[in-house]
């Protein structure tokens, strides 16, 4: 059998192989263990490769110059280092590898320690297809090694503190210099008021399509706050995730002045007060079409959610999480019922509501591809859950962890009035049973994906599910 292929033909043949999903680790294990001959043919055609490696993997670096030579094709590389921290920097010695023997890199996440300068001037110039690039970095933040980059459409950065002894980069290293970045996508945390050398990143980024910030009390020193306009134009996501109040309010307010093409925002806050979101809602001239809110209890009043409902006429995906009305769920059915019944996406985390809603949810939301009703513990009664079922039938992703209101009831109605389901969650729902997921996995046509307790799947749904091409996640 090894012989009765030409290389061509198998390694066409393995790069048809499943590259993700159930099967994906034992189809690895079995092509490598059919031959050397095999085993090579698959690493070469091998796309992505994650690796986590111990600190005495880390010098010397050869052994991993030899292990990535194997993979000429490679395009997406992730690498951890187990027992690393935020303190050490990551090895330049393991860059540099990566910079020598992967040319055809797009995406490169690199974790946990800051990276160095000089490494990433090496990769810029070795690897110049790559569009996505995953790192931490020191304060300070150096932005001048960016300018190299010019296939780059989406960063992924990390902000760490300067320690003790360490000197400051000189002023050159600010960044000021001309160009403009292509940046598209960015996800920065946490930025600190103060922070300088961001002046130039804000400046040059007039491609911003999503921007997400996380943990941010600021967004950088004082001439950082009039070059943060210039990337707003035209950006259509924004994430602001734990920012601190101040400045989560302030940059919605610069959102309602300067941006008209924002398509979705979210916001995760754990600070009081919602000055800056109400002002939103009610000055945007932006036509949302996403919305995704986890607001500390009491922030929002139901007449603010009423609001979302008469501004943003056209979402098809709303999302909110602990929100917990202090007379019911009125406020949400009447903002529900103002919405346009063209909603695809609806997610009540953590909310509490008054009996009937999920039925004139059902009968409003006929369109809904996605539904996530978790953890709702005493809210969700089984059977307006089962009415709610039956007129959604187009659902085709459903999240239902930790509603323990739930029996195998539900499960049988799942299958029977929702034809297209294809991902499922019902991780922690003490109601449900081995037998009616057994029956589920039989049963539901187009299922791939089933999240539950690894106890509760049967020796006959591990047979199905294996024949149906149907992963089983139990964490």
């Amino acid at each position: 059998m090894d012989g009765g292929l030409c290389d061509e033909l198998l390694e066409e043949v393995l790069r048809r192989l499943p590259r993700r999903g159930p099967f994906f680790a034992s189809f690895t294990a079995d092509v490598s263990l059919v031959s050397k001959r095999w085993l090579r043919l698959y690493r070469s055609t091998r796309s992505t490769l994650s690796l986590r490696l111990s600190p005495d993997d880390c010098t010397p670096s050869d052994s991993l110059s030899s292990f990535l030579s194997h993979f000429p094709c490679l395009s997406s590389l992730s690498i951890t280092i187990d027992g690393g921290d935020s303190v050490s920097s990551f090895p330049d010695p393991i860059l540099l590898s990566v910079a020598s023997f992967c040319p055809k890199l797009t995406h490169l996440c690199l974790q946990p320690g800051p990276v160095s300068h000089f490494p990433l001037l090496s990769l810029s110039t070795s690897c110049p297809h790559l569009t996505s690039l995953d790192i931490a970095l020191r304060r300070p933040f150096c932005s001048h090694w960016l300018r190299f980059f010019h296939s780059l459409k989406n960063l992924n950065v990390s902000f760490l503190s300067v320690p003790k002894g360490f000197e400051p980069v000189d002023a050159a290293c600010e960044g000021n210099f001309d160009g403009e970045l292509k940046l598209e996508t960015l996800h920065v945390s946490p930025i600190q008021r103060g922070d300088y050398g961001l002046n130039w990143l804000w400046k040059s980024c007039k491609n911003l399509k999503k921007l997400q910030l996380k943990c941010c009390g600021g967004i950088g020193d004082d001439t950082s706050v009039s070059s943060f306009v210039n990337c707003l134009k035209d950006l259509q996501e924004v994430e602001l995730i734990h920012c601190t109040r101040p400045i989560r309010d302030e940059i919605l307010l610069t959102l309602v002045d300067n941006c008209v093409s924002l398509s979705s925002l979210l916001v995760h806050d754990r600070y009081a007060g919602t000055i800056g979101l109400r002002q939103f809602i009610a000055h945007s001239r932006c036509n949302l079409q996403k919305l995704d809110l986890h607001i500390l209890h009491g922030c929002l009043r139901e007449n603010d959610l009423l609001a979302v409902a008469e501004k943003f006429t056209g979402l098809l995906s709303l999302r909110l999480r602990g929100f917990l009305f202090n007379t019911g769920s009125q406020g949400l059915k009447t903002m529900m019922l103002a919405m346009s019944n063209e909603l695809e996406e609806l997610a009540l985390v953590n909310c509490n509501w008054e009996r009937g809603l999920l039925t004139t949810l059902g009968q409003k939301f006929q369109n809904l591809r996605k539904l996530d009703l978790s953890s709702n513990k005493g809210m969700m009664a089984e059977e307006e859950f089962i009415s709610m079922l039956a007129s959604c039938n187009f659902l085709t992703k459903l999240k239902l962890r930790r509603c323990e209101g739930l029996t195998n009831a539900s499960l049988v109605s799942m299958f029977k009035s929702c034809k297209q389901l294809e991902s499922v969650d019902i991780m922690d729902c003490p109601g449900i049973e081995a037998e009616s997921v057994e029956l589920f996995v039989l049963n539901c046509p187009r299922l791939r994906r089933i999240r539950v307790e690894e106890s509760k799947i049967s020796n006959v749904s591990r047979s199905w599910a294996s024949k149906k091409l149907v992963e089983l996640v139990f964490h």
